[in-house]
């Protein structure tokens, strides 16, 4: 094990459990605040495809920005994984109904869902990233798979991290795959990232 892949997992399960130990009437009014956020963003209000996660365990409930994004006439696409390959394509749904129970026990949508392709689609796009912590650089930690990672490296949206406040620190060990998000979305408002310097 690298010595930054041990500082991620030490980082990892400090926050998983802090955040697994909010109150959940808290959690449920601050995630509340969130979406309203999200959904009063210009860059949701212009977006044609909001790239979207099904949240698990203790993860920021997005789903109301689903229930907008439809009602506002946009494309919705959830991630599915490929455990093998380590990689993940974005599916596109237009009901909850059609996600269902996959791989690390997130809700997916079916593999003969319209595929988004980041790489020839065409209009506006937003990607909100969830995130156990991001930095001030908008650098993210997940769960260490390296799911969102990759797909980061050949999408060239906006990628809005998701995350409560308490869970932005001033830095976190990065290896040379990582990549930023370009705001940060918490339950106080928009979070700009710091240059690096």
């Amino acid at each position: 094990m690298t010595p930054i892949k041990r500082e991620k997992d030490v980082i990892r399960k400090d926050c998983s459990e802090k955040r697994d130990a909010i109150d959940k009437n808290t959690r449920k009014a601050m995630d509340e605040k969130i979406c309203s956020i999200a959904t009063s963003l210009v860059s949701f209000r212009h977006a044609d495809i909001i790239l979207l996660y099904a949240p698990i365990k203790s993860e920021i409930d997005v789903m109301p920005i689903f229930e907008e994004a439809i009602k506002r006439g946009k494309k919705v696409a959830f991630p599915r994984c490929n455990v093998e390959e380590r990689t993940m394509k974005f599916h596109f749904v237009e009901s909850l109904e059609e996600l269902s129970v996959c791989a690390y026990g997130i809700r997916e949508p079916s593999e003969n869902a319209p595929v988004y392709d980041p790489q020839n689609a065409k209009g506006s796009v937003v990607c909100y990233a969830p995130g156990l912590a991001f930095d001030v650089y908008g650098y993210r930690l997940g769960y260490g798979k390296g799911y969102y990672d990759k797909f980061m490296h050949i999408y060239n949206g906006c990628t809005i991290g998701v995350a409560y406040s308490d869970f932005i620190l001033n830095s976190l060990p990065k290896g040379r795959f990582d990549k930023h998000c370009d705001v940060i979305l918490t339950e106080k408002g928009v979070k700009p990232i710091k240059k690096e310097k």
